[in-house]
């Protein structure tokens, strides 16, 4: 794995570190920056359960600080929201072993250096809901 410099592309970092943090909690990279024409999906993930598998689709936001946007919550609104959910769609369309898979959506909010506070993590019950 190519090592991200913060400072050259800190976005591209936070999605580096959550994706670290998961996989040292037993989960497995599907994709990574994954496109389409309705837009992209930060991380998508797989981990084994006792009842089969479970996919986890990773929105991750990074900030230097906290300020309005509380670390990034406020830039994942309803048009985000929305596109990813449709990216989502499409990526399934394209992966008929997902069918029968149920996502949980996770938004990571990673703080940047030097801030020291561990990433946020929020399940996203509903795409199509305003974030909290």
């Amino acid at each position: 794995m190519v090592v991200i410099d913060v400072h050259e592309n800190p976005g591209r970092w936070a999605e580096q570190h959550a994706r670290q943090l998961l996989v040292g909690n037993g989960w497995h990279c599907c994709a990574e920056r994954w496109r389409c024409r309705h837009g992209e999906i930060d991380l998508l993930m797989i981990k084994t359960a006792p009842d089969g598998f479970r996919l986890l689709a990773v929105e991750v936001k990074a900030r230097r600080q906290k300020g309005l946007d509380g670390w990034g919550l406020k830039a994942f609104n309803r048009t985000k929201r929305q596109r990813l959910k449709r990216a989502l769609v499409c990526w399934q369309m394209q992966q008929p072993w997902s069918w029968d898979l149920g996502f949980e959506v996770v938004l990571a909010l990673v703080p940047l250096p030097p801030a020291s506070c561990p990433v946020r993590w929020i399940r996203v019950a509903d795409l199509g809901a305003d974030p909290d």
